[in-house]
């Protein structure tokens, strides 16, 4: 579950897909992927649609509230970096060290503009923040 007076208080679209709960308003998309569950190219299909249609090739952000423990391929990095050369914010919320941890890892795979926060609120911010700077 998304939780935040800046999400549930403003015009987001909700889905409940395969992978996890998505809100997503015209700048950026937040994400809470399902307990348990591998991310990969292949099955990231419903999202990436969603990307695509709202964004088109406009910059976007994306933030990964990381509620929940799964886990994501690595070795599709490089076509996640690919596919989004305009996601230009991609924040993850980290709600632990570990999460920080592994945050760190992926940081070696992925090109996107990245930043890791402690809660959703700072996430957000700095998502608006880098999008209104481009």
């Amino acid at each position: 579950m998304i939780t935040s007076p800046k999400i549930n208080n403003t015009n987001f679209i909700k889905k409940k897909l395969k992978l996890g709960e998505l809100r997503y308003n015209n700048q950026y998309i937040v994400v809470v992927f399902n307990e348990g569950i591998d991310v990969n190219f292949d099955n990231f299909g419903e999202i990436a649609d969603i990307i695509k249609s709202q964004y088109g090739t406009r910059p976007f952000g994306f933030i990964s509230n990381r509620i929940n423990s799964y886990s994501i391929d690595l070795s599709d990095a490089e076509k996640f970096n690919k596919m989004f050369p305009n996601a230009k914010a991609c924040a993850i919320v980290a709600h632990n060290s570990i999460t920080e941890r592994i945050f760190e890892i992926e940081e070696r795979f992925f090109k996107f503009n990245r930043r890791a926060f402690r809660n959703i609120d700072d996430a957000i911010d700095w998502v608006e923040d880098t999008l209104s700077n481009l």
